[in-house]
């Protein structure tokens, strides 16, 4: 298992050695420790449950608290599960950092796009619009809804609603350099959400993210 809890830090442009310019994102990954191991034996699944980013004790509540210590771990902001296939592998407490992964390879990296609220089919979609002249006033206004025939608009028609504020994993960013001191990672492209957003970042072919227990 490759994988890490970071925050989007933003974007920038990497100037390469041969002169070639990129537009790259820097993501703080990292550091991450292993707060629980779970198996198919006990849990019905193998995973490893990694937290991120220590904060006080007095921000987290009694159970937390306790899920901590019996780690020997601090009080941790974030926790995510992972899946392994061996999770055996890997001890509790144990820290994961940016160098687990190299500069030229692939990555992929899921976070949750910016909130753009209510828009309209022109700013969500892209839609071309209706004629603005001859009196029409609907040149703003997506057009017919679909057929005459089935009588109901299909599942999937795309119209005005609620834009962003949703899960996007964006595959294959490419690794252009590592900051291993300041658990930097600088990938070519964009990443979704804001600027320090959470993130997972995660190798190509490594299993998903673990389903939510509760």
């Amino acid at each position: 298992m490759r994988g890490l809890i970071g925050r989007k830090v933003g974007m920038t442009t990497y100037f390469a050695q041969d002169g070639t310019s990129h537009a790259v994102t820097i993501l703080l990954a990292g550091p991450c420790w292993v707060v629980q191991k779970k198996k198919v034996e006990t849990d019905g699944y193998n995973a490893l449950q990694i937290g991120f980013e220590p904060i006080k004790r007095t921000q987290v509540k009694k159970p937390l608290a306790g899920h901590f210590r019996r780690a020997g771990l601090p009080p941790l902001r974030v926790l995510r599960e992972i899946r392994v296939s061996h999770p055996d592998a890997y001890r509790v407490g144990q820290a994961l950092t940016v160098e687990m992964f190299k500069p030229g390879e692939r990555i992929h990296v899921t976070g949750t796009s910016k909130g753009r609220g209510f828009a309209g089919g022109i700013r969500r979609w892209g839609f071309a619009g209706n004629p603005a002249s001859h009196g029409s006033k609907i040149h703003h206004r997506p057009a017919s809804a679909g057929p005459s025939g089935p009588q109901h608009v299909f599942k999937g028609k795309r119209s005005p609603g609620h834009m962003g504020n949703r899960r996007v994993t964006v595959r294959n960013l490419k690794v252009i350099a590592i900051d291993a001191q300041r658990n930097l990672l600088i990938v070519e492209g964009a990443v979704p959400g804001p600027n320090g957003g959470l993130v997972l970042l995660r190798a190509p072919g490594e299993p998903p993210e673990a389903p939510a227990t509760g």
